[in-house]
């Protein structure tokens, strides 16, 4: 599924080529993308270029709801973050890199739980961030736990970052098994985690495998992992849009936290490339 109303515009310099743009799209064009190219030997500035009109349907469709002012419910409850997705998405890292961000929700403090318990490297990675930032940091094995380490994180953390294991179609009691405990957690979003080279027709089935159903509760928004990962970002924001879903944060890279992103603005400046896009556009 395809989204872009961008348009190409072509001529021997950018103030001609941006009237143009102006005359065919209106006075709210925006500028995309930018190139030099040549021309029978003559060097041409291209643009691409869409109505602010189609951003803001763009935009519409990616922005979530902002957070509650105060991140704690009324009785005290933190407000809860988890994270789902397949496996060697990046979920453990992405947890990490909310988590130990300085100020990345404002003065609530957040802390750190998984209940991906199948992967010790995973609960070993955690720790060690939790530990070095400082974070409170809980272990759920089952739901008889769950009330405990809950009280435990809600004494110091105003916000809750849940760590959730890969799904695997061959672990259908494992993955029941999980999910039954993340409902026993009650997240307020549930974000599921999707690598942003990931084909768009594969990315669409694990979506639709993230559904809420009767039973379990569902992905809520979109986080594009490893964006760095996808040659000049071509073709990564028709793919958010296909997903349907809130998009709060990109990532793109390994670093802890630095490689997180605000997920609107950059799938916005990526809008309008296709996934064969030619190497040589620039962001405007």
């Amino acid at each position: 599924m395809h989204f872009n109303s961008a348009e190409r515009f072509r001529g021997v310099d950018l103030s001609r080529v941006a009237d143009r743009a102006r005359r065919t799209l209106g006075d709210d064009v925006m500028i995309l993308h930018t190139r030099t190219v040549r021309d029978g030997g003559v060097p041409m500035v291209e643009v691409l270029a869409a109505p602010s009109t189609a951003i803001d349907r763009v935009r519409a469709r990616l922005e979530p709801a902002p957070f509650p002012v105060n991140m704690r419910k009324a009785d005290g409850r933190p407000y809860c973050i988890a994270l789902v997705g397949p496996t060697g998405a990046g979920k453990t890292t992405t947890a990490a890199k909310l988590a130990v961000r300085r100020g990345m929700f404002g003065a609530a403090r957040p802390g750190l739980l998984t209940i991906d318990t199948y992967r010790v490297g995973g609960m070993e990675q955690l720790a060690t961030y939790a530990d070095l930032a400082d974070v409170p940091f809980e272990v759920v094995y089952d739901a008889r736990e769950v009330d405990a380490a809950m009280k435990r994180l809600s004494g110091t953390c105003d916000v809750i970052i849940i760590d959730t294991p890969g799904r695997s179609p061959a672990s259908a009691e494992l993955t029941e098994r999980w999910r039954s405990l993340l409902d026993a957690l009650a997240p307020d979003e549930v974000h599921l985690v999707i690598p942003a080279s990931l084909r768009a027709d594969l990315a669409v089935d694990i979506g639709r495998a993230y559904r809420a159903t009767r039973n379990h509760c569902g992905a809520t928004h979109l986080i594009l992992s490893k964006v760095d990962e996808v040659p000049r970002e071509s073709g990564i924001s028709d793919l958010a849009l296909s997903l349907e879903m809130p998009t709060r944060w990109v990532t793109d890279g390994q670093d802890v936290p630095s490689d997180l992103k605000p997920g609107v603005s950059r799938l916005l400046r990526a809008w309008g490339l296709s996934a064969d896009a030619e190497p040589d556009w620039m962001p405007a």
